[in-house]
């Protein structure tokens, strides 16, 4: 069995001297944040640019605490758009993801987004008609967003697939060549190629499909005449909730990211990790209402649950976590408890989806211990169906 994650003392502290009416809470170590992105920063060569994708974690104090280590960051909404830029308003964004609607290209447009990911033939004509009513305005920088087929096995160990098949995000290969000649005459100007094809991927997989895009925008450059000097290859850093203390191998992917940009001189890479930046400085912590057994097996019921935490039904993984044990226990009868043996941690929806972590072995759990789950600080509380049951919504802590 891999080993509990390790949770550091100045969270674990914050994390027991929290009253029990801030339960749940969401505890984020800032400087252990800034501290990883500094490591990843390093790892990347110093002319690769480096966007935190923030659909991962908003929050203006996650944005913020990222804003010396990273390039710019990447949106996929007019929400995002105008709250990152709200919150870090110094640094560049990029506007990504399909089904842009016309206000959001014109919000856009309209506070400056340095990059546009351009998803298909019908947005590319949509954003050049609105573009073409500020005619003295710079031109709007663009990528295509490209659909390239998979490699053989490249995406085998994808956790999700976003290309490489059949799929709504981007342009088949040759429908992105066929956009070339409705460029002219607009005030787009074609800067590269965007591909982001899976998540979950270790960095020989990662750096295989890098290889392949700026492959492939080289060559179509070199067919047409364009100078395209930039290749966004996505993110996708894989992140491994069942070993919570593995980390994706960055020193590889940056040495390999190196090696491909001195093969293609004057190209400009650019990377966007989300969660791979933000998913270790995060924890969720609650506290045992109850430990019952059924049927054989233990259950200890803790407050929230997948509504505040929804990665681990959705992902179907058990979120790591460390137990932090009381002794506080004023009822008048005993304490439930599970002893030596496997344990299903669930929450307070009436559903059986509602499993944080399912049958793992622990010496000790009784109620009124607090856990801390690990791993929480991307795609968490902003991906949660919050409203179901209408249960309160937890406390958010910000440790620098």
């Amino acid at each position: 069995m891999e080993p509990r994650p390790v949770i550091p003392p100045r969270v674990a502290g914050h994390a027991t001297a929290l009253p029990g009416g801030d339960l749940p809470a969401y505890v984020h170590d800032l400087t252990a944040l800034a501290g990883d992105a500094a490591e990843v920063r390093a790892a990347l060569p110093p002319e690769t640019e480096l966007y935190y994708a923030a659909k991962a974690n908003p929050a203006p104090e996650v944005l913020r605490a990222l804003a010396p280590h990273v390039s710019g960051y990447e949106v996929s909404s007019g929400g995002e758009l105008a709250h990152v830029r709200k919150a870090v308003p110094g640094l560049p964004l990029a506007f990504g993801g399909p089904g842009k609607t016309e206000p959001e290209l014109r919000l856009a447009l309209r506070l400056g987004a340095e990059r546009i990911h351009v998803e298909s033939e019908n947005e590319l004509r949509l954003l050049a008609a609105l573009a073409a009513e500020r005619p003295g305005e710079a031109p709007v920088d663009i990528l295509l967003r490209v659909n390239l087929p998979a490699g053989d096995g490249e995406l085998g160990g994808a956790a999700l697939a976003m290309g490489g098949r059949p799929s709504p995000f981007g342009l088949d290969p040759r429908r992105a060549e066929a956009c070339l000649p409705l460029l002219r005459g607009t005030r787009l100007r074609l800067r590269g190629i965007h591909a982001h094809l899976a998540s979950g991927l270790g960095a020989p997989a990662l750096l295989a499909v890098a290889a392949r895009v700026t492959a492939w925008a080289r060559a179509l450059g070199e067919r047409h005449g364009l100078g395209l000097d930039e290749v966004n290859v996505g993110g996708g850093m894989a992140v491994d909730y069942a070993r919570p203390h593995a980390r994706f191998d960055w020193t590889a992917y940056g040495a390999g990211l190196a090696r491909l940009a001195a093969e293609h001189p004057g190209l400009r890479l650019r990377v966007e990790p989300g969660r791979a930046l933000t998913a270790h400085s995060g924890w969720y912590v609650t506290e045992v209402l109850d430990v019952k057994h059924s049927h054989g097996e233990a259950f200890a019921v803790v407050r929230g649950g997948t509504h505040h935490l929804r990665t681990p039904a959705a992902k179907g993984h058990d979120q790591p976590f460390a137990v932090l044990p009381t002794d506080a226990w004023e009822r008048p009868w005993p304490r439930p408890a599970a002893l030596d043996e496997p344990v299903t941690l669930s929450g307070q929806l009436c559903t059986p989806k509602d499993v944080l972590a399912r049958a793992v072995p622990v010496a000790e759990l009784r109620a009124g211990d607090r856990i801390a789950f690990a791993m929480a600080g991307a795609y968490a509380w902003n991906i949660s169906h919050h409203d179901f049951l209408m249960h309160p919504a937890p406390t958010f802590h910000f440790l620098s």
